[in-house]
């Protein structure tokens, strides 16, 4: 079997959050595709990826599916001299879970099973409410209720009002999704941490609490901002503080705070995990599949923090193939804890998908078909398909 190209599907849809998802599709001369995935957060990023996916598919092409570690590393040494991380690691990673679909077809056998076979049977989950919904205390109550009622056990959320640029006056004049200078005002921080209390006060003592900083804090905004929350709600992790790229920014928060530290989504490969792992920096990491190198990445990288006894949660923030090739590895890894997924109903990929995925009691199970498990509804696909040139 050869590869004779790799697709990417950029696609309209009101299941995410962006409006559009990235998908990627490796054809073979025997008639078996795989899927993968690398939807990002930003326009310009996924038709960049589009634009890389095709770049990729002319070395790959002629190569057999079935040396997956082989492709790996063929692709990600094509980017070394410009940077091997980020979109190059991006493009690795949806075409490496698209060849262990593959792979998995060929054998007539879940991934899973490839990567040494089940040690639970099904995937704890982590689920957001909609936040757009939290038009008042009464709405925010009902939203979390109705997590519960679902099943869930944990849940995670970003209380924190976006922040811009100030105006004269002090007020902002946009908005921003990122760092900009760190901080957060007091008012700000107040209705955080009111917010932060009433979801614990309606989702009660024995629901798992996650904060999300979206790493967009200095470090003495996240200290306060950690201690507020810690007094507010019991608050049982306190993801991303602070931007990714100083670990010594990570490590003063760290030590300042008693909530435990979630970091990961932004680390690319095994080898940025290295320092958070050695440095004690963290107490549960959480790469992204279709981000940090794929199900062979998401596999080493359990691997090295089994050894650091630091339970793995693999993020999610896109569309049905990020799930479920998270939640392949994890059925493999024995320190997992749970899987995060952008909302509690999962019903929204249904029309993507050629069998609904399965989440009830707040766990995901996953059925017993080759590969991934799921197939793309390529009908809807070709009719929501955004052309790139």
């Amino acid at each position: 079997m050869k590869i004779t190209s790799v697709r990417p599907w950029l696609i309209k849809s009101s299941a995410s959050y962006w409006g559009e998802f990235l998908f990627v599709e490796i054809l073979t001369d025997e008639g078996v595709s795989g899927w993968g995935e690398i939807t990002t957060t930003t326009f310009v990023a996924n038709r960049a990826l589009c634009v890389m996916t095709r770049q990729i598919s002319k070395i790959i092409e002629g190569d057999d599916p079935a040396h997956i570690e082989r492709i790996w590393h063929k692709i990600f040494r094509n980017f070394t001299y410009m940077g091997s991380r980020g979109a190059a690691v991006e493009c690795v990673s949806a075409i490496d879970i698209a060849l262990w679909d593959i792979r998995g077809k060929v054998l007539g056998q879940p991934i899973y099973e490839l990567l040494g076979g089940p040690v639970r049977n099904d995937i704890l989950l982590y689920t957001h409410p909609d936040q757009r919904k939290f038009t008042s205390n009464a709405a925010v109550a009902q939203e979390i209720r109705d997590i519960v009622a679902s099943g869930h056990t944990a849940l995670k959320f970003d209380p924190f009002p976006q922040q811009g640029p100030k105006g004269a006056d002090g007020s902002a004049r946009e908005q921003s999704e990122g760092y900009l200078d760190g901080s957060m005002n007091r008012k700000d921080e107040r209705e955080a941490a009111e917010l932060t209390a009433l979801i614990r006060e309606t989702a009660g003592p024995d629901v798992e609490i996650l904060i999300d900083a979206h790493g967009r804090f200095d470090v003495p905004t996240a200290i306060r901002l950690c201690r507020t929350l810690e007094e507010a709600g019991d608050i049982d992790w306190f993801e991303e503080p602070v931007p990714p790229e100083s670990f010594n920014a990570l490590k003063q928060v760290r030590d300042k705070v008693n909530a435990a530290i979630s970091w990961g989504e932004r680390g690319h490969t095994k080898w940025d995990f290295v320092p958070i792992l050695e440095g004690k920096l963290a107490d549960y990491i959480m790469p992204d599949v279709t981000w940090t190198g794929g199900i062979t990445e998401l596999k080493k990288i359990s691997a090295m923090c089994e050894a650091y006894y630091v339970p793995v949660s693999p993020h999610d923030a896109a569309g049905p193939i990020n799930v479920v090739a998270g939640a392949q590895v994890m059925m493999t890894v024995p320190n997992f804890y749970r899987l995060e997924t952008s909302e509690w109903n999962l019903s929204k990929y249904d029309h993507l998908i050629d069998k609904p995925l399965d989440n009830s009691n707040g766990s995901l199970k996953l059925n017993k078909a080759p590969g991934l498990g799921i197939e793309m509804n390529r009908d809807y696909l070709e009719a929501n398909a955004i052309e790139i040139s």
